[in-house]
């Protein structure tokens, strides 16, 4: 039997995926949430074999909860989207998540892909590998990933460097540097640039 958690913050889709997947005889969803941290806590908690996690869950993304979720607990993730920006299949993949499907998927075909991920296996979509495929490289580095990723949250400099334990002047530097090689007029236009490619 493989234990699984989903994770969902739209609760009809949320429910459907439980009960469709509660009818197949192998599976049996031990848990769900509706955003990213009680998705982490119940994988904690129930310690199950896959997860299933929704990409675009407040507060914070999918891969956000993968990445604290597969830290945590032995187990294996799939992300599901409706929109895979280019940059999120090379975001997920390097936080370990094994797959990576359309929430246009089938449940008979999820369920494959979840037997598939639970015996060690990976699974993409194949539209969503090609369009990672023709995306651009990521030419930021972590830390100015980092500051894009907060100036999405707020748009105070002091608040971006208190979270990011930076001086201000250092947060500037970040931010100075990614407007240039996004070629962005301001901090807000290069988070927006950066986040549509998916590399935050």
């Amino acid at each position: 039997m493989i234990r699984l958690i989903l994770a969902d913050d739209e609760e009809l889709i949320r429910g459907a995926l439980v009960t469709l997947l509660n009818l197949e005889p192998d599976i049996d969803v031990v848990a769900s949430a509706g955003n990213g941290d009680d998705a982490v806590a119940l994988a904690r908690k129930h310690q199950p074999d896959v997860c299933i996690l929704d990409l675009e869950m407040p507060p914070t993304d999918g891969i956000y909860a993968a990445e604290q979720i597969i830290r945590s607990v032995p187990t294996r993730v799939i992300l599901v989207t409706r929109h895979a920006r280019p940059g999120v299949l090379r975001r997920a993949l390097a936080n370990r998540v094994s797959g990576f499907v359309p929430k246009s998927t089938p449940a008979d075909k999820l369920a494959r892909v979840i037997r598939d991920v639970a015996a060690g296996r990976r699974y993409v979509d194949p539209d969503i590998a090609a369009s990672a495929l023709a995306g651009e490289s990521c030419p930021l580095t972590s830390r100015e990933l980092d500051v894009l990723r907060e100036s999405r949250k707020s748009a105070n400099i002091q608040t971006i460097a208190k979270s990011l334990q930076l001086a201000p002047g250092t947060v500037r530097n970040y931010v100075s540097s990614a407007m240039t090689k996004l070629d962005a007029g301001t901090r807000q236009e290069a988070a927006a640039a950066a986040w549509d490619q998916g590399w935050i």
